[in-house]
């Protein structure tokens, strides 16, 4: 019996592209991966335009023993829609890949030899360049790299991408992570095993527009850096001493001025910009830690990563996966 290699779909106004990655990943398996079952599982993140339509059309042709579909009651975001597929995949490897086709499915056959020969538990696609790109998004994506690394425990290659093939003890141990503000990269670094990276040339979208703005991805980058940094709590520690030391050398600048030429000392100046800087060092220190307390409150109510409105699967692993309506 064929092993099942499960491709894990999160969608989001795809219309246009389901049927061209459906067609050009089948390719590959047929041609390349013989020896595995391809099954896929697409995941409608609250799609507002045909995406949902176009799932059920390849359900309706090829049945849902292949194709296997959750449909949120709106658009929760990525990171949800990747837990939704992994909570619920079977698959004896999974898969997790874009519909655009930014992720090269050429890839496939390498990434399927690297954890059944080379006894990897995981491969993973790395972008080679950021061709297409504008160079401020090139630059802040490489400057989160660099941060990330420095103010974390865990080690995030620049360029990584969400692409990658993993064994099924992996993808467990990914949505064994509860919390509800995910960050999944961080993820795949935190739970270890060992992984492969491969990299490839940057690819245009085969269909559409991205839907990940500035604003998007600073949100992303801000999230994933809270999710797993303790250092900007540490660091109001020593922004408070660095104000302490600083405070006790101007007293003793501002006393010997007094005494040395206490005709010129007012000190009115002095004491507007003390307070403007010590309020607004205090103002940032508390929306740093605000930060902080809203994701605990996010965690503590323990609501659902997701909702589902609609789906072709019938039970779900109890526990894991986003509730369903």
């Amino acid at each position: 019996m064929k092993k099942i290699i499960e491709v894990v779909v999160p969608c989001y106004n795809e219309e246009k592209c389901i049927k061209l990655f459906y067609d050009a990943v089948t390719k590959v398996f047929e041609e390349e991966i013989p020896d595995f079952d391809c099954r896929f599982f697409f995941i409608d993140d609250g799609s507002n335009d045909g995406t949902l339509k176009e799932i059920k059309k390849l359900e309706n042709e090829y049945g849902k023993d292949i194709i296997r579909y959750s449909s949120f009651s709106r658009n929760f975001g990525k990171e949800p829609a990747i837990y939704e597929g992994l909570s619920r995949s079977t698959g004896d490897y999974v898969v997790l890949m874009d519909a655009d086709l930014q992720h090269p499915p050429a890839l496939l056959p390498e990434m399927i030899r690297t954890i059944t020969e080379e006894g990897y538990d995981s491969c993973a696609a790395q972008r080679a360049n950021r061709k297409g790109e504008s160079k401020i998004k090139s630059f802040f994506s490489n400057m989160f790299y660099h941060v990330m690394n420095r103010m974390t425990i865990i080690d995030l290659k620049p360029g990584s991408t969400d692409y990658r093939m993993m064994t099924r003890q992996m993808a467990d141990a990914v949505v064994s992570l509860g919390e509800r503000e995910r960050f999944t990269k961080g993820i795949y670094a935190w739970v270890g095993f060992k992984t492969k990276w491969l990299p490839y040339q940057n690819v245009e979208r085969v269909a559409g527009k991205s839907k990940w703005s500035f604003t998007n991805l600073f949100n992303y980058a801000s999230s994933g850096i809270i999710a797993f940094a303790t250092t900007p709590l540490r660091a109001a520690i020593w922004v408070g001493m660095m104000i302490v030391v600083a405070a006790a050398i101007y007293a003793i600048y501002t006393a010997a001025a007094v005494l040395i030429h206490p005709e010129n000392s007012t000190g009115r100046a002095t004491i507007i910009l003390i307070m403007l800087f010590l309020g607004g060092v205090i103002i940032t220190l508390l929306g740093i830690i605000g930060e902080y307390l809203a994701r605990i409150y996010m965690e503590v109510k323990k609501r659902p990563i997701c909702l589902v409105k609609e789906s072709n699967i019938e039970s779900n692993k109890e526990g894991k996966e986003c509730d369903s309506q």
